[in-house]
């Protein structure tokens, strides 16, 4: 008894209050963490169109406003949802033309590819892996079958997603002035204030974000259009196209526009050597352009560490797909300024973010909308 009584004067801090309270504290977070992931997944259907509306109108609330101004609020509200829809279609239409022209080039060349897939296939067995067994266990009928009913689904569930999306975006438009005036008119003046700043700095960082993303893709799909004409790999301005495209999405979309030309190349150039160059200045146009230009175009507003980055693109496409590849960063983005704001979660903006810059942009931002 005596030595369990010099024990704990020893140590009183084991059975402190205060730090059992902490530890309680603690694991409520990490509790309330892993629910959240979990209705986040689940209810994917759900949060999903949300969060990509709240993207879409923080985008062009800017326009939604400056229309405001002449016109009346409703043709203002009509003009802004058109532009919107027109800029969808348009983007829409590039991507299938692009997609379309590949598919079609690869139907009408046929016989080099599978020329190629016998030569790979020969150089494999050769070397001990048997990939005809495992092309025809795994490739059949059956699971043409399925990936057709599974693109079929998917486009379906696309259309739905985006009525969705463009039913909130609708009545997020015409609530976004009532709503900033809620917000000032809270009793809880700090939650108020920490809502509606947050909010405004986060709007006006998507929205340089996707200008700097936006202008990033434009020099990487002309860099990709250009060396690919100048090597004469055919459908140059395609391939263009998709780097455009495919560099909204950090780290994974850069890595799959390079492979796309490369895999394609393979049957285009007779030698190892060539294909080897066209992958290795393609991986360059997109280091130059991720890695040397755009953090200095984009100063260090946005700045988020490129772990941060990586794991927000795995992990909102885990639980969302190629709609959180696409809208993961922004999401961040919107965490880590909210963050910034609050001196209990500042700790975070500090580790992942730039906090300096969010504070005094907090700071120094006007409560209008």
């Amino acid at each position: 008894m005596t030595s369990q009584k010099n024990f704990a004067a020893a140590h009183p801090e084991r059975d402190s209050p205060i730090t059992g309270g902490k530890s309680h504290q603690a694991a409520q977070v990490i509790i309330a963490i892993i629910l959240a992931v979990a209705a986040l997944s689940t209810a994917s259907s759900v949060f999903a169109p949300v969060a990509f509306a709240l993207f879409i109108i923080a985008l062009i609330w800017p326009l939604q406003q400056a229309l405001q101004r002449v016109l009346p609020r409703l043709l203002a509200l009509a003009i802004s949802l058109f532009v919107m829809v027109v800029a969808f279609v348009a983007f829409g239409s590039l991507i299938a033309w692009a997609f379309g022209r590949v598919g079609r080039w690869i139907v009408s060349d046929i016989g080099r590819f599978q020329a190629f897939y016998e030569q790979i296939t020969l150089w494999l067995e050769g070397h001990g892996i048997a990939v005809a067994s495992v092309w025809s266990e795994n490739f059949s009928t059956a699971w043409i079958l399925r990936m057709v009913q599974t693109v079929s689904g998917r486009l379906n569930s696309t259309m739905s997603f985006w009525l969705v999306v463009l039913v909130y975006v609708l009545l997020g438009l015409l609530e976004i002035e009532d709503f900033g005036r809620k917000l000032r008119g809270m009793r809880n003046r700090t939650v108020g204030e920490l809502l509606l700043n947050g909010s405004i700095a986060t709007a006006a960082k998507i929205r340089r974000y996707m200008l700097v993303r936006t202008l990033m893709s434009v020099i990487t799909g002309l860099l990709v259009w250009i060396f690919a004409k100048a090597v004469g790999l055919p459908l140059a301005a395609e391939w263009g196209f998709i780097a455009f495209l495919l560099n909204y999405v950090p780290f994974m979309g850069p890595l799959v526009a390079t492979v796309f030309p490369t895999l394609f190349a393979m049957t285009q150039f007779g030698s190892w050597e060539a294909v080897i160059a066209v992958f290795a200045c393609l991986n360059l146009i997109q280091f130059i352009v991720g890695s040397y230009v755009e953090p200095r175009v984009a100063g260090n507003a946005l700045a988020i560490s490129p772990a941060s980055v990586l794991f927000s693109v795995f992990f909102w496409t885990y639980l969302w797909g190629v709609f959180g590849a696409f809208i993961g960063v922004p999401i961040t983005i919107a965490l880590l300024t909210f963050c910034a704001l609050h001196p209990s979660s500042r700790w975070l903006a500090e580790i992942f973010g730039s906090p300096q810059k969010d504070e005094r942009g907090a700071e120094g931002s006007s409560v209008t909308t």
